[in-house]
């Protein structure tokens, strides 16, 4: 059976994005721990990591204020 720290090691050469991919996948695989009361920081970490490993859906932030505007309209 592989250990912990084997994991760790196999993780850590993987490049930036396949460990942000990682990361996400294991932090949707645990329950939920943090309350309501956490003000959407579970949810913002993984946003984070979902931008971090798929750096092409994010987008700028004049096209964040058209889509505001377009919206209020």
């Amino acid at each position: 059976m592989v250990t912990l720290n084997e994991v760790e090691k196999l993780a850590l050469d993987l490049s930036d994005s396949q460990r942000a991919v990682l990361a996400t996948h294991l932090l949707r695989s645990l329950p939920p721990v943090l309350q309501d009361e956490d003000e959407g920081i579970a949810d913002a970490l993984l946003r984070a990591a979902d931008l971090d490993a798929n750096p092409h859906i994010g987008i700028s932030l004049e096209q964040l204020d058209r889509q505001i505007e377009h919206r209020r309209d």
